[in-house]
């Protein structure tokens, strides 16, 4: 079903010109409420076509059905802005408002090209969880890890460890076709928009080779959703912005198309 989905919307993508002034003011979803947010998942039919998809996880403080936690951080106006991007700027065509929330153990991820786990710092993953992960990347899935920093690198590495113990990181530039993938983006070390640290980009590769596809992608020292979920509110700089969305859009485009 990956790769079906990969082969009918590689047909249909297009670049469309930047807007001067850039484009992250389009997306005006207005972050949510940070009191009491309740993980209340309204995922959409599923059609065939692309929706951004976030994982929930146990981690740092337990985890409760109906309640937030660290997966939902910049949730849900990041994966909403991130749509209306994709809508505005491709023709890759999204259910608008409504955005994917699945725990690892859902086969539902299978009919997804991209799932996307923030803050893996404080990320708890049952035998069940990484059996799944593993299962995922190998059938032609992509991971992206973002929102961590310094010594969070730990976690979120021991337990992609259980899942693909054979598999090694690689730290990539910005020569890799990941970050160029639709639109260029002159400079891929978007500072963190909160914490004094310098971004890094490490991937893990199909048979462990450079050449092949990226199978999970780790934003260290970096939180470009946190720039998706404020854009359009005046927080942070627009250009930052833009880079940001740059980066997601590419990555989206790449999991499509490889």
């Amino acid at each position: 079903m990956l790769r079906t989905l990969r082969s009918t919307l590689t047909a249909r993508l297009t670049s469309r010109l930047l807007l001067a002034g850039g484009f992250a003011l389009l997306a005006l979803q207005g972050p949510a409420s940070r009191q009491g947010r309740q993980y209340a998942a309204d995922n959409p039919p599923y059609d065939g076509g692309f929706t951004f998809t976030r994982i929930a996880y146990g981690g740092y403080g337990g985890f409760r059905r109906g309640f937030s936690n660290s997966w939902a951080h910049d949730y849900p106006a990041a994966d909403r802005n991130m749509h209306y991007i994709l809508d505005f700027f491709t023709y890759i065509r999204t259910p608008g408002q409504k955005t994917n929330v699945f725990t690892l153990q859902d086969p539902g991820i299978f009919r997804h090209p991209l799932i996307y786990i923030s803050e893996p710092g404080y990320w708890a993953a049952s035998d069940e969880d990484v059996q799944n992960l593993r299962s995922y990347v190998l059938k032609g899935g992509l991971v992206i890890f973002d929102d961590f920093e310094a010594d969070q690198w730990y976690n979120m590495a021991e337990n992609v460890k259980r899942a693909l113990p054979e598999y090694e990181w690689v730290e990539i530039g910005a020569d890799h076709r990941i970050f160029q993938s639709f639109f260029q983006v002159d400079d891929i070390y978007v500072p963190h928009p909160l914490v004094r640290v310098d971004p890094r980009y490490y991937a893990i590769f199909e048979d462990n080779d450079p050449d092949r596809r990226v199978m999970v992608l780790a934003n260290h020292n970096s939180d470009l959703a946190e720039y998706w979920e404020w854009s359009g509110q005046g927080f942070f700089p627009l250009d930052m912005t833009n880079e940001a969305f740059k980066l997601g859009v590419n990555y989206i485009v790449y999991a499509l198309t490889h």
